[in-house]
């Protein structure tokens, strides 16, 4: 819990926080996606996921006091306890946490479980945090967020990938490099990896 106490006073979280061991993102991966909000203050905001994260964006919203965060969890009881949370900061203004149960999905002749479409709002994405599906499911288990919400993205998107370190997330980002020429990419060093994918058009 010691490392995220800096985030936790930034934001002043302190009634707790739903930290994960092992399914929780790296604080550095929190503070770039946090600061990235504060400084930017994107409209709408998906994420595939939820948890300690969802937290930490919504309470950024609320001190921007703009903006809305729309997280995509496939597991019911993660995303009650994910609502429990936004709950107890009173943060239901700034946050929707929606049961997404992951299902076939086929990409470029290719099945994948990924997260239902239908609970996918119509808003224009101007911020995208990619921190599922879990990799363990398939191979490039996260590859279908860009085919499938491309065409949703805002014309000055900012895409976080996390985990990014890993052999699979390397693959999928030169996927999506390859298909969307309009992307471009930073990876950062942290401690799972980011890429920052900038979409213009």
């Amino acid at each position: 819990m010691q490392p995220y106490q800096a985030l936790e006073e930034q934001l002043k979280l302190h009634k707790g926080i739903p930290y994960t061991p092992h399914w929780s993102a790296a604080p550095d991966f929190m503070q770039l996606i946090v600061d990235h909000v504060l400084e930017h203050k994107p409209g709408t905001i998906l994420e595939c996921s939820s948890g300690l994260t969802s937290l930490m964006l919504a309470r950024s919203c609320q001190l921007n006091q703009r903006g809305h965060l729309y997280s995509l969890e496939n597991g019911a009881s993660y995303a009650e306890k994910s609502r429990e949370y936004i709950q107890r900061y009173q943060l239901e203004d700034y946050a929707s946490i929606l049961h997404a149960p992951l299902e076939t999905t086929t990409i470029e002749g290719s099945d994948y479980q990924w997260y239902s479409q239908q609970a996918i709002p119509p808003h224009k994405i101007d911020m995208l945090v990619i921190d599922g599906p879990p990799g363990f499911i398939q191979k490039h288990s996260r590859y279908p967020a860009l085919p499938l919400l491309f065409d949703r993205l805002a014309d000055h998107c900012s895409i976080f990938l996390d985990d990014a370190a890993r052999d699979d997330e390397k693959a999928i980002v030169a996927l999506w490099l390859e298909k969307f020429p309009a992307l471009t990419h930073r990876y950062l060093d942290t401690e799972r990896g980011c890429s920052i994918l900038q979409l213009e058009r």
